[in-house]
């Protein structure tokens, strides 16, 4: 017992030892480390500068080739000029046409722009373009105005270009994440703030803030990240630390790499023992037919079930799948829970649909091919019934690649959403590319039924898109009866929302597919709630598929 104690002590002894002996040095290398993640904050702050000046030059270039086209006034001619450019450009979300007085005369769709709120001017190097800060609710709030300034009382040109698109990403092109950022212009007024900070941590302690001008334009970047992680995540730092170490002991080297891993992979660990753990669930929102009252389909959706019973919603947890590249591998987890969840029932109603959502990368080298037939061929599940979602808020990297992927599912069997349409990178131009066979309509312009013409403007042409282009449309975020009148009258088949149903959990979507689209009849039973209400929406019930 005694010499266990010793050689205790001794093991304690040494590793305190070790610990005394990098102490040193690793205070140095905590001076050092500051004075690097000042340099690198700075650096980023110039990046991030540089790229909105690119942006914003590339809308500065459009307008003026639109006032040099002579597009200056609400002609049709001139519309159809402007929506041209604005569906090639990918990052303007609209284009109109002021007057004299500043207000909006006509946009590219040809209708009467939404109400926007100027919140902050500022001028530019150039003396016939203005930047403003404007708030668009029916548009997805706020936006970068960049205004071309009509000369001898012609009208203005002004282009919205979404905040998002201009703000660097949460990780940076180095890896490292960014902790927080702001733009504004050059009068103060905040153009967006980005980060995986929140703005109320923004002027906390134990953060490096640096800021960067433009020169061209005026707009100003503040960059905030901690340095806790510009010192956990920088490799060559780290390098630097693990050499030290192991010359002078090797014990805590070992410890310390390993408490830097864990630091570092903690998350990517959890999410894989969780996938490991099949911890992730699959939700089925129903798609219903608005013009019968039938249920189509439904998309798959995730939650994170804890072991407490708790369930975390995807934005926790898809960006780190999707950082990480674990995202693939959860849609195979998805694919075969849905497949073992709900297949019997969809086997029995060969013309309901399931849809996935999918992440570019799995398009883009086929791997999504191998992966679907491994999973579902020869399954109750047939492959005319999969419908494989790629969201418009991403865009796609390899476009030639994806668009063969495509068509290679198209050939299986399968049909190919693109979600989210109207939001991000989704220009009609590039959904026309894409060669998909249903496009989903945003919330944003749903939400907006009633109240705003540019939406109904924007939806209106969506829908002639699909009618031309023979591809089926749906609209998600339904939430009342008046939004679904409206998406009736106006031709559209399909949505989704809280109006129809939540998205449920497998024995609850089960007992609403048997309510709602029943294999037999069964005496005395009664319909769902849902099932009710679609009936009395619709005024029209789903004869079973085996009733005589």
């Amino acid at each position: 017992m005694r010499s266990q104690k010793r050689s205790g002590l001794k093991i304690f002894a040494a590793v305190l030892a070790g610990v005394v002996a990098i102490g040193a040095p690793v205070v140095l290398l905590n001076t050092w480390l500051r004075a690097q993640g000042d340099d690198e904050v700075s650096i980023t702050a110039g990046w991030a500068v540089a790229a909105v000046d690119r942006q914003i030059g590339q809308t500065v270039s459009l307008l003026n080739s639109l006032a040099a086209r002579g597009a200056d006034s609400c002609k049709p001619a001139h519309l159809e000029m402007i929506r041209d450019l604005v569906m090639a450009s990918g990052l303007i979300k609209e284009v109109s046409l002021l007057g004299a007085d500043g207000q909006p005369m006509c946009n590219e769709a040809g209708g009467t722009p939404a109400r926007r709120d100027v919140l902050g001017s500022s001028a530019t190097s150039q003396s016939d373009i203005m930047l403003d800060v404007v708030r668009v609710t029916a548009l997805g709030d706020r936006f970068l105005r960049v205004r071309k300034v009509g000369q001898g009382g012609k009208p203005t040109l002004a282009a919205l270009v979404p905040a998002t698109a201009l703000l660097p990403h949460a990780t940076l092109p180095s890896g490292r994440p960014l902790a927080f950022a702001r733009m504004t212009l050059a009068d103060g007024a905040v153009v967006g703030n980005t980060g995986i900070a929140s703005e109320a941590e923004y002027d906390q302690s134990g953060r490096d803030v640096q800021q960067a001008r433009s020169q061209r334009y005026g707009v100003v970047m503040a960059v905030s990240m901690e340095r806790g992680r510009l010192i956990a995540r920088n490799e060559d730092l780290q390098r630097i630390g693990v050499v030290v170490t192991a010359l002078l002991a090797a014990m805590v080297l070992g410890f310390a790499v390993l408490l830097l891993r864990r630091a570092r992979d903690h998350r990517s660990n959890d999410l894989a023992k969780a996938i490991f753990a099949n911890e992730f669930v699959p939700y089925y929102q129903p798609v219903v037919d608005i013009q019968t009252g039938q249920l189509h389909s439904a998309e798959v959706l995730v939650r994170w079930r804890q072991p407490d019973g708790s369930l975390v919603m995807p934005a926790a947890f898809i960006p780190a799948m999707e950082s990480s590249g674990l995202i693939l591998d959860l849609t195979r987890v998805l694919m075969r829970t849905v497949r073992n969840e709900i297949g019997e029932a969809l086997g029995k109603r060969p013309d309901m649909m399931v849809a996935f959502n999918v992440a570019s990368s799995h398009f883009g080298d086929a791997l999504i091919l191998n992966d679907v037939v491994t999973i579902f061929d020869g399954c109750s599940i047939r492959l005319s019934q999969l419908i494989l979602e790629l969201t418009a808020r991403c865009e796609v990297e390899n476009l030639p690649a994806t668009r063969r992927t495509i068509a290679a599912l198209q050939g299986l069997g399968c049909k190919v959403a693109i979600d989210d349409v109207g939001a991000g990178h989704s220009s009609l131009s590039y959904i026309l590319k894409l060669g998909v066979d249903i496009i989903k309509i945003d919330k944003i312009f749903v939400d907006a039924i009633g109240t705003e013409a540019h939406s109904k403007a924007i939806i209106e042409t969506m829908i002639d898109l699909a009618r031309n282009m023979k591809m089926e449309i749906v609209a998600e975020g339904v939430e009342n009866f008046d939004q679904v009148t409206y998406l009736r009258e106006n031709g559209i088949r399909q949505a989704q929302g809280f109006v129809f149903a939540p998205p449920l959990p497998a024995a609850s979507f089960l007992q609403l597919l048997e309510a709602m689209d029943p294999v037999e009849e069964r005496p005395g039973q009664a319909a769902g709630a849902v099932a009710k209400i679609t009936g009395k929406a619709f005024g029209a019930k789903r004869k079973p598929r085996n009733a005589a």
